[in-house]
């Protein structure tokens, strides 16, 4: 923190890192390792990097340390308990990689590095790229051993695999992460704050040698539903991605945005509005994928056809409506259903009749939401295709300073 001997000046030197931060966001990609105590204002200039690092039981941060805390408030607690790397893994969302010790820790930076691109005019680097005896690439391949490798897509297509991993019943959890092994190239997806909001994944992944974001729900945690923190994560990545040119595939399988006081009370309208926002602003290749579910209004947010995603695909087994079967037919036939002679019955065939009706993905095909109902093995082919062909992407926006996102 300041020195509380220097006053005003120490103050004053945080002031001049935080503007060359904010300066510097989106024209170059900006890390930020903790190895140690980081608490006071010093907190803010990693808050403003883009991923931030940190080390189990060495690394700390808060904004007031445990004395102040129990002298104002009066309550006790941990350094740890405040600030570890534990705490903003998994509760407060502010780190992105946490590791076991520095070497690790290091070892992942590098790691990361190689998936980005040197500044906003560049693009990030291709495998074949990183054998070049140059700049960060060539100290990529001299220290991370086994990654260092060139990473390109074995001969075996894996996404025959993907119909044993998705059951065909949506009511029934997967790993979405066992989808993303099958469809980029083998060992490639670095996932980012994998311990936070695990209802959605994020990360990066080589598809065919170039890196590719990949935006995600998670069935196997709160049914891939969106909650506020899983927005802002969604959100933060999305942006990154557009920032440094990285496209943007998006495996969709969500049944809503998670319902209830607590959502709303901590404002699930405004954190829901950033992925909306990040979406729609990024003008890098932007592809969806709708594998199950694609419901309300957390199927608009999911990069939908008309927020402008250029390349939509969805399996045979998507479901694409409003809401649910059944939560459909309570409010659409409610009527229906309690002057029958037999309620349930009738219920279960207007079930039926809404599954054939619009729980399919040919009739968003059919009105151009969707550009392709593709089968799963297809996926990887897919993507590539669509990848490749909107590799030179060019968007005209109207001038502006910047976009108001609903922070």
């Amino acid at each position: 923190g300041a020195r509380i001997e220097e006053g005003i000046s120490s103050l004053s030197g945080y002031s001049g890192m935080f503007l060359r931060h904010t300066k510097a966001s989106g024209v170059i990609p900006q890390i930020a390792v903790i190895l140690g105590p980081c608490s006071g204002g010093a907190c803010y200039a990693p808050a403003i990097c883009d991923f931030i690092f940190m080390v189990e039981e060495t690394s700390k941060m808060f904004i007031t340390g445990p004395n102040v805390v129990k002298t104002v408030i009066n309550e006790e607690v941990s350094v740890e308990e405040l600030g570890g790397a534990r705490v903003h893994a998994e509760k407060s969302g502010v780190s992105h990689f946490t590791y076991k010790n520095e070497k690790e820790c290091l070892d992942g930076v590098r790691k990361l590095l190689s998936y980005l691109p040197a500044n906003n005019t560049q693009n990030a680097p291709a495998a074949e790229e990183l054998g070049k005896e140059n700049g960060v690439a060539a100290n990529v391949l001299g220290k991370v051993g086994e990654f260092g490798k060139k990473i390109l897509p074995g001969g075996e297509d894996r996404c025959g695999k993907i119909v044993d991993i998705v059951p065909d019943n949506s009511r029934r959890a997967y790993d979405v992460k066992d989808v993303v092994e099958c469809v980029v190239d083998k060992g490639s997806f670095f996932e980012v704050q994998k311990d936070f909001a695990k209802n959605v994944v994020v990360g990066f992944a080589r598809m065919d040698g170039e890196v590719t974001g990949f935006v995600c729900n998670q069935p196997n945690h709160m049914a891939g539903s969106i909650d506020y923190h899983a927005s802002d994560k969604m959100a933060r990545f999305i942006r990154f991605c557009d920032c440094f040119n990285i496209p943007l595939v998006t495996l969709i399988d969500v049944p809503a945005f998670l319902p209830g006081t607590a959502q709303e009370h901590n404002g699930i309208i405004r954190h829901g509005a950033k992925v909306l926002f990040a979406y729609s602003e990024a003008t890098v290749p932007k592809i969806s994928l709708i594998m199950r579910k694609a419901y309300g209004g957390a199927y608009i947010a999911m990069n939908s056809k008309e927020m402008g995603a250029d390349i939509v695909y969805a399996w045979p087994i998507a479901e694409i409506a409003v809401m649910g079967a059944e939560g459909a037919v309570n409010i659409a036939f409610k009527r229906k259903i309690k002057e029958s002679p037999d309620p349930e019955a009738m219920r279960q065939q207007c079930i039926k009749e809404y599954d054939d009706r619009f729980l399919n993905p040919y009739v968003a095909a059919a009105r151009g939401y969707v550009n392709e109902v593709i089968k799963p093995e297809e996926t990887r082919t897919a993507l590539l295709k669509a990848l490749k062909g909107l590799k030179n992407k060019e968007v005209d926006v109207p001038y502006k300073k910047h976009g108001n996102i609903p922070l």
